[in-house]
């Protein structure tokens, strides 16, 4: 693996090198009307890395210094816990009964990101009265102000909740591993997407080599473009790193506690390949327009 740790240290030195790709001067006018940028991160299948990738991603962007706010909209609500090693006590449930609001439920998280719990609050806004949807859409709004990046961690598959949020993002990263079942769920997800100019980023998760990753990649996008008029977008390649079970364990994210390996190098350089095409994406009314796009329905 050494010559696929020298090639992503070689990568992620270019980027730095040139330091437009990274600057972290706000355009003035982005301080006078902010947007954050909304991403949904998803997967066809369960198991494939969904959540550990997006906990890592939301770390690299901070230290990039973008504030960054990870939604756990997926109901199995022991990812948190499982890859950071806490315990959310409240969530959007708690807002839902105007118990609180977003800010009182967000948990802190490594290097500043702000983590809100979904709990049953997600799957509540799909069928709520229109006084508890103003109340939720106060409450997102709020998101806006403390974030640049938004980062929507969904549950695995094709439930409402899932589709609700890939639908009203502009932007989605959809998480493929190699396996045959994963690629398969993974094209199920972008065939029932219905806005056709959505931006659909693909990782591709646990590679053994970069050769397999582009395989898949454009095994993936060839047959979008085929069937579905529609073109993907490689966002880049995690290597299969022995790392990411063990920082799994310790329950402290890889990025953190293994920086040099070549899944926390991989992470960084996806972060950068978001970074750099952020004036390209990031309008002044994108998370407004998400907001009325999750709530269109209620």
């Amino acid at each position: 693996m050494k010559d696929q740790a020298y090639n992503l240290r070689k990568l992620i030195r270019n980027y730095k090198d040139n330091k437009s790709n990274l600057s972290n001067k706000k355009d003035d006018k982005f301080n006078k009307e902010h947007s954050a940028r909304v991403i949904t991160i998803t997967s066809g299948k369960g198991g494939v890395g969904k959540t550990n990738f997006t906990i890592n991603l939301g770390i690299i962007l901070s230290k990039f210094n973008n504030r960054v706010t990870i939604v756990d909209a997926d109901l199995g609500l022991g990812n948190i816990d499982v890859v950071l090693g806490l315990v959310p006590k409240y969530t959007l449930a708690n807002v839902l009964k105007e118990e609180m609001n977003i800010h009182d439920i967000k948990i802190k998280g490594p290097n500043g990101i702000n983590i809100i719990s979904g709990g049953s609050g997600i799957i509540d806004m799909l069928d709520l009265p229109k006084e508890k949807v103003k109340i939720l859409i106060d409450n997102f709004l709020l998101l806006n102000d403390i974030s640049d990046y938004i980062l929507i961690d969904t549950g695995a598959g094709l439930n409402n909740s899932v589709i609700s949020f890939i639908d009203a993002a502009d932007e989605m990263i959809l998480i493929v591993t190699p396996e045959p079942t994963s690629i398969t769920d993974a094209y199920a997800v972008i065939k029932n997407i219905k806005d056709k100019n959505k931006k659909i980023k693909i990782v591709i998760n646990r590679v053994e080599t970069s050769k397999e990753g582009y395989e898949v990649f454009n095994k993936m996008n060839l047959a979008t473009k085929r069937f579905l008029d529609l073109e993907l977008e490689n966002l880049g390649f995690i290597y299969e790193d022995s790392t990411v079970k063990k920082s799994v364990k310790e329950q402290k994210p890889f990025v953190i506690q293994y920086p040099n390996s070549l899944s926390s190098k991989g992470i960084e350089l996806i972060a950068l390949n978001l970074i750099n095409n952020s004036t390209k994406i990031r309008t002044f009314n994108g998370f407004q327009k998400f907001v009325n796009k999750l709530f269109s329905n209620s």
